[in-house]
């Protein structure tokens, strides 16, 4: 049974950081996608970062590029989102979700609907 678990979400300062982690347990990573994503009340679910775990290839869409780094733990079968620079836009509860669907993939996608195993989410609050 796949499981994916979310922690590291809190309240935080604009301008601060903040580090989640996507711990996962029934599935191996190392082999496949992941990709962190986020959820704003009345707005759509929109992918923040991805990692194509095999080729070691990420992206970011450009509203979060350069204050946000996605990396993996393969002895730990942990994905991590490194958040800095913190804005209150960035307040969501944020999700990680793999693709078990692919093995080995080159490049990695941010299409919710590339992933087929999600975390619970953990709330990010950015706010003075």
């Amino acid at each position: 049974q796949v499981q994916l678990v979310e922690s590291g979400g809190g309240l935080v300062q604009p301008g601060g950081s903040l580090t989640l982690s996507c711990e996962a347990s029934g599935f191996p990573l190392e082999y496949y996608a992941v990709g962190w994503f986020r959820q704003a009340p009345g707005k759509e679910r929109e992918g923040v970062a991805c990692i194509a775990n095999n080729e070691g290839s990420t992206y970011y869409p450009d509203s979060v590029k350069g204050r946000f780094t996605i990396s993996t733990n393969n002895a730990k079968n942990t994905v991590y989102l490194q958040m800095s620079s913190l804005k209150p836009d960035d307040t969501a509860v944020y999700y990680c979700a793999v693709d078990s669907q692919r093995a080995r993939v080159r490049f990695c996608l941010l299409g919710p609907s590339e992933y087929d195993y999600w975390g619970q989410g953990t709330q990010v609050t950015v706010s003075s």
